[in-house]
C-alpha cells in the first residue's frame, strides 16, 4: 500500500474545482475542442460527423445509452488529467500543501540534546517548494519510502527548524510508524 502516494492523489482529487460536463452537448463540444474537430470525434465515437455537429449545435440532445456511455468515458479520460495537472501546478507554485500526520518522529541531533523519538500529531502547511518536490517525485515513480523522506525533510525545515529560526543543528528527521497521513491542497 502506498500511503504517501495515495495521500497525494486524494488531496489532488479533493481539489478538483470544475466537474466534467454531464450532458451530451457540452460533452461533445469539449471533445471537439480536445480532438480538434468534429470528424475526429465522429471517428472516435463511431458515428457520423453530421450527428456530432447536431449535438454541438444543440439540435440533438439525448444520445442512445451505448453512445452516452462511450462519450462519458472519453470525456472523463481526458478531463481528469487536465484538472489534476492544474491542481498540482497550483500547489507547486503558489498554494503549497498541508500535511496532517500522526507518526513516530525521530531525529538526529548533537550529543546532549534529546533525540528520543515519540508519537506526534502534526498539521503543518508546507510551502510550494515541498509540494513541487512531492509531486515531481511521485510522477517520477518514487517509492513510498522516498516520499516519506521528502515529507520528513519538509517537516524538519518548516516545523522543527521553523525556517531556520530554531534547532539549526538538527541533522535529520525521520518519520517512523505512520499511523495517519492526509494531505490537503
Amino acid at each position: 500500500m502506498s500511503m504517501f502516494g495515495d495521500g497525494l492523489d486524494k488531496a489532488v482529487q479533493k481539489a478538483f474545482t470544475r466537474p466534467a460536463p454531464k450532458s451530451a452537448g457540452p460533452q461533445m463540444r469539449y471533445m471537439v475542442k480536445q480532438l480538434g474537430g468534429t470528424k475526429a470525434v465522429a471517428e472516435l465515437l463511431g458515428m457520423s460527423q453530421r450527428q456530432v455537429e447536431r449535438y454541438v449545435a444543440g439540435k440533438a440532445k439525448k444520445p442512445r445509452a451505448d453512445l452516452a456511455a462511450r462519450l462519458e468515458r472519453e470525456v472523463s479520460k481526458r478531463w481528469q488529467p487536465q484538472i489534476r495537472a492544474k491542481a498540482r501546478k497550483k500547489a507547486a507554485t503558489t498554494g503549497g500543501i498541508v500535511i496532517d500526520t500522526r507518526a513516530r518522529m525521530g531525529y538526529t541531533a548533537p550529543i546532549g540534546s534529546t533525540d528520543q523519538d515519540r508519537i506526534r500529531h502534526l498539521t503543518v502547511a508546507l510551502p510550494p517548494l515541498f509540494a513541487a518536490r512531492l509531486f515531481e517525485a511521485q510522477e517520477a515513480g518514487a517509492s513510498d519510502d522516498r516520499l516519506r523522506e521528502i515529507a520528513a525533510e519538509a517537516l524538519k525545515e518548516v516545523y522543527f527548524q521553523d525556517g531556520g529560526r530554531r534547532a539549526g543543528s538538527l541533522d535529520e528527521v525521520r518519520m517512523l510508524d505512520v499511523e495517519h497521513l492526509e494531505f490537503d491542497l
